[in-house]
């Protein structure tokens, strides 16, 4: 999968532009498919959006949306309107690519914020998908490339099994926001996209890592981070792997997969920690971490462990954390016995270490 960023929003604006391009002498009046908008006010809200984006990032805005609302002069016509859908993605795009690493603005869903290749991805649906409602009013078909839908979902959408029953990119795309089906699946009536979570640790950040980003990292990329010398470390890539294999086998679970941890002094990646798979059906949730050398000795993954762990025992499907360890690695066990686990029966010939809910 491709990484989120930029580029993908000024590729998802070229595709709008071409197809839209296409029928801009046909009747926009009509009603945009599966929409209460017609094809021009379809036109007007991505712009919106794309605006509205860039303004949470440049805004810095924490708690809610910044007060601002785009329209169309009266009397555009839909050539006008797809020359504001290239204006407003290209704002996007130039704020996508000077916002600071670490930079978060409010949104929703399900988190409550999101950084800037969240909000690259979002731009990028709302692009690809309502290209697709004013194309399909106006009588074309508007299917985007498939890398590109791959990576909406990668990012977008880790909780939709990808391409499940034969489906493609864009057909599950289409299905994960109630505009088509597929085999074997109930068309949908209501959705949300996700946003991935960043959890505070002291120093450190927890940053949920996304399928998309995790398949970099497996592949050796960077995930789109800014690691310090000598990480990730392999640990890490094999967490990305983990992640990677349950995502594209269809049982991922969102936040129940990787984090990086951030140190938010200067927003270097310095290590991976998180969950083996979600709770077994007992409510034990296996955790697991590593850091790269460089990064070790300054209390980053005891902080880190502490907070993933009170965040994991707040949820209801959760009875105990598990953390199992070669008996050899005395500075592994110490970080988990300093973030309040307390030794258990081994597990084969390695040691275990768990943590219950008070």
């Amino acid at each position: 999968m491709l990484l989120m960023g930029g580029d993908r929003i000024d590729e998802a604006v070229a595709h709008a532009a071409e197809v839209l391009r296409a029928v801009k002498d046909r009747d926009w009046s009509a009603k945009a498919g599966g929409l209460d908008w017609n094809c021009l006010e379809t036109a007007e809200h991505v712009a919106g959006c794309l605006v509205a984006y860039a303004g949470q990032l440049t805004g810095r805005a924490a708690d809610g949306w910044v007060p601002l609302e785009t329209a169309l002069d009266e009397g555009t016509d839909p050539e006008g309107a797809i020359r504001v859908i290239e204006a407003t993605g290209a704002m996007l795009t130039a704020v996508v690519r000077t916002t600071p690493r670490g930079v978060r603005g409010y949104h929703p869903y399900p988190s409550g914020s999101a950084d800037a290749t969240g909000f690259a991805a979002m731009g990028v649906a709302e692009l690809l998908l309502h290209t697709h409602d004013i194309a399909r009013a106006l009588g074309v078909d508007a299917e985007p490339p498939a890398a590109l839908c791959e990576t909406v979902l990668g990012h977008l959408f880790p909780h939709v099994p990808p391409f499940p029953n034969g489906g493609t990119p864009w057909t599950t795309l289409l299905w994960a926001t109630g505009r088509g089906t597929l085999p074997g699946r109930a068309p949908l009536s209501r959705w949300r996209w996700r946003n991935p979570a960043s959890l505070p640790a002291g120093p450190v950040a927890l940053r949920e890592v996304t399928p998309a980003a995790a398949a970099d990292l497996a592949a050796g990329g960077t995930g789109g981070l800014a690691w310090i010398e000598g990480g990730p470390f392999e640990g890490t890539r094999t967490a990305a792997e983990m992640v990677t294999k349950a995502y594209t086998s269809g049982v991922y679970r969102p936040e129940w997969g990787m984090y990086v941890l951030v140190r938010t002094a200067d927003e270097t990646a310095v290590g991976g920690m998180g969950f083996h798979g979600p709770p077994d059906e007992n409510g034990v949730a296996e955790v697991g971490y590593d850091l790269a050398v460089r990064a070790r000795g300054n209390g980053y993954a005891t902080q880190a462990l502490r907070a993933l762990s009170q965040w994991a025992l707040t949820r209801s499907e959760v009875t105990s954390l598990l953390a199992v360890i070669e008996p050899t690695n005395a500075a592994s066990q110490a970080v988990v016995t300093r973030a309040g686990y307390v030794r258990l029966p081994d597990r084969d010939t390695n040691r275990a270490y768990g943590l219950r809910r008070a």
